[in-house]
């Protein structure tokens, strides 16, 4: 398969699991269709493309700004990447409606945060952070 295709792939296997975490039903089911199925995939994908590139991967290219770009540089490398932070983003967007159901934000107030977590996952993992402080604290003291 070209890596346009494993691109393609790997979006509708991250939007579909998004969707699911967005509009589904939360409970037990829900969260391991979305852990094994998304995120487990993602990682699958990942560990397979990873191995295929191993030789043409070297240790130094992740310890420079060069050797990232050199990686970058190449459609496999791409992929790759993008594959890792959709599978990380996946799975901290999970936890985040785990925590935020259990500490009683409603889906409507979790929304953004997981969409945010989705376009740029360390920020909505930030803002969900300072949410969650303020909400542990209170119920900490009741």
């Amino acid at each position: 398969m070209s890596w346009a295709g494993l691109f393609t792939l790997v979006h509708i296997n991250a939007f579909a699991a998004w969707a699911l975490l967005l509009i589904g039903p939360r409970g037990p089911r829900t969260a391991a269709i979305i852990l094994y199925f998304g995120v487990g995939l993602l990682c699958l994908a990942y560990t397979a493309m990873f191995a295929s590139q191993a030789g043409a991967l070297r240790p130094a290219d992740f310890l420079s700004i060069g050797g990232i770009k050199s990686l970058f540089a190449r459609n496999g490398g791409v992929v790759l990447g993008w594959t890792h932070y959709l599978a990380l983003d996946l799975f901290t967007g999970q936890w985040i409606a785990k925590d935020a159901d259990h500490k009683g934000f409603s889906r409507i107030a979790q929304t953004p945060i997981l969409i945010l977590t989705l376009l740029a996952g360390p920020i909505g993992l930030l803002v969900w952070m300072f949410i969650r402080e303020r909400r542990a604290r209170e119920s900490a003291r009741s």
